[in-house]
């Protein structure tokens, strides 16, 4: 069977690649018009805006192809923007008009009373029987699949797409249409090779549909709550390593309180070794993280593009880990040693091509902020961030907050940051009750005249789409999530909110998640040293009925 992969330069096909490889089954690019006749199935995903997927098409001779593969009813896989792409057009480029094979337009959803984008593991439910596929199974297992977008085409009872949709989705006070199916074309707005197990049976049974299945067999999707219960977006709990090279050159995972990875000089001062991170990403995944995000923390000090030590860390990772990357350090434009300019979209690019879903930014996000600051809030489009967003989408750029308190007796003490002045829960070294958060660089060495709030506010304009707030005075204490931090920064942005920092316990997670009312958790030592396991933080989230992803152990 020829199964194709329609990239269009897209960002993390690699993971989907291997998801495929993983079921027993090797894809092949199209390179050519003339592959479309030779392909049995093809499968097309993408990431990031409607307009780069659907120009792409056309510039490399595709579209015309495509629209008669389809008009041909031949078996198809679209995914996240590669559904989106089949509509009429999307509300993200009006100028751009889409393949025109369903009826409808992708629309933003509306953050009034959600973040966007919608980014996580969310169900689905299906429609009543004559709209569906004849034979689905509704009394299977329930299954969660990964999302991440913020645009999507609503769906009503009388909605032109009504016809063709199998499965909605529910976001705030919104209904969306997560899976389509047209004869042999099929469709989903999450991303199955990101959805762990449930979305590797997703592709199986779409590799191993006959021409007698017309398609799809019914058990390809598993069903969500029953038709009047609305799906829930599930809170995260994510896994984070700490990677650099140890004494020996040799990629390591290690922890330390507030920076300082290195154990005491009378014990020997190497580098603390928590694992190898190939292994351990392969760990978390098994024991039901929900994402797994890999922080470089020797920021390349030549060259991101140099670093294949690390960029093959993320390869093998994608390989067996089927939910979504974060990879961070050294995401900025730089210079090679030998002179070579290198812009922060072309490094972006390589980890993408290498299996990340997500890059994440820290100390050049500052400086970018202070620029947004300094023009009046003007967005230039140069910054890191918006060089990556614009092709890949916001969802693809995290900004990494990492503040540290400064204590002051009063608001006005503060000065120019006085309006961000909050009361921790722990007082300052001489009994203050005030504090404000002042963001660092250089892996918390190096202060900053911004503060955290400024920050986020700053960045969510530049167009980032999560923001990870680690409190460094919190990092390594054990004590819990800094929750007067976090709120104010949830309180500033619509975009996703991540805590990180002081985990110290299950009941750390469901506390964050009920007080400051963040979109995932992340934590690293306590799970590296297995003093807390992720499968009792989700039992504590369960117990307090917080929405949780339940882990599947196999296909």
């Amino acid at each position: 069977m020829a199964v194709y992969l329609l990239d269009y330069g897209a960002g993390n096909v690699r993971s989907l690649v291997n998801a495929v490889k993983h079921l027993g089954y090797d894809m092949q690019v199209i390179q050519s018009a003339e592959d479309f006749d030779k392909a049995d199935k093809i499968i097309f995903p993408g990431v990031g805006a409607f307009s780069k997927a659907v120009v792409a098409l056309q510039e490399l001779g595709y579209t015309e192809p495509l629209r008669r593969y389809l008009a041909a009813n031949r078996p198809f896989l679209g995914i996240c923007v590669g559904m989106q792409c089949l509509f009429e057009g999307s509300e993200e480029n009006p100028e751009v008009a889409g393949l025109g094979v369903l009826p409808g337009l992708v629309r933003r959803f509306s953050s009034a009373d959600k973040t966007v984008p919608h980014m996580g593991w969310n169900g689905v439910r299906f429609l009543p029987e004559g709209q569906r596929w004849t034979g689905v199974d509704t009394t299977a297992e329930t299954s969660a699949y990964y999302f991440v977008h913020s645009f999507a085409v609503p769906y009503t009872a009388d909605a032109p797409v009504a016809g063709v949709t199998l499965a909605v989705t529910d976001y705030g006070n919104e209904t969306f249409v997560s899976a389509v199916r047209r004869g042999r074309i099929f469709a989903t707005q999450f991303h199955p090779e990101k959805s762990g197990y449930a979305g590797l049976r997703l592709l199986r049974t779409f590799l191993t549909a006959t021409a007698g299945d017309e398609g799809m067999p019914a058990t390809t999707l598993a069903p969500g709550s029953p038709l009047a219960t609305r799906t829930r977006l599930t809170k995260r709990v994510i896994a984070c390593l700490d990677v650099r090279a140890n004494d020996h050159g040799d990629l390591v995972v290690t922890k330390g309180d507030q920076y300082d990875v290195r154990v005491a000089a009378e014990d020997g001062g190497h580098v603390r070794n928590l694992g190898k991170p190939v292994d351990l990403t392969h760990r978390y995944f098994n024991e039901g993280a929900d994402e797994i995000c890999l922080l470089n923390i020797t920021s390349f000090r030549n060259s991101p593009l140099a670093d294949q030590p690390m960029l093959e860390v993320l390869r093998r990772a994608s390989e067996s880990v089927f939910v979504p990357l974060t990879i961070g350090g050294g995401i900025r434009d730089l210079v090679d040693p030998d002179g070579t300019p290198r812009s922060a979209l072309e490094v972006a690019s390589i980890y993408f091509r290498s299996g990340a879903d997500k890059v994440s930014i820290g100390g050049d996000a500052v400086l970018a902020a202070e620029a947004y600051y300094a023009s009046g809030g003007q967005c230039t489009g140069t910054s890191a961030i918006e060089q990556i967003a614009r092709p890949y989408g916001s969802q693809a750029v995290v900004v990494s907050i990492d503040p540290r308190r400064v204590y002051v007796d009063s608001p006005e003490a503060a000065g120019a940051h006085r309006a961000n002045v909050v009361q921790p829960a722990q007082p300052g070294p001489n009994g203050e009750t005030w504090c404000w958060y002042q963001c660092t660089v250089h892996g918390g060495r190096e202060a900053r005249d911004l503060d955290a709030r400024q920050l986020a506010v700053a960045v969510e304009a530049l167009g980032a789409g999560e923001l990870l707030v680690n409190c460094v005075d919190q990092d390594g204490t054990g004590l819990g999530f800094d929750h007067a931090l976090l709120r104010n920064i949830r309180d500033a942005v619509r975009i996703p909110v991540v805590a990180s920092s002081g985990a110290g316990c299950a009941a750390h997670f469901s506390n964050v998640f009920r007080v400051c009312d963040v979109d995932a958790a992340l934590a690293a030592g306590i799970f590296h040293r297995r003093e807390v396991a992720i499968a009792a933080v989700k039992e504590q989230l369960h117990r307090d009925g917080v929405p949780v992803r339940e882990a599947e152990a196999t296909l």
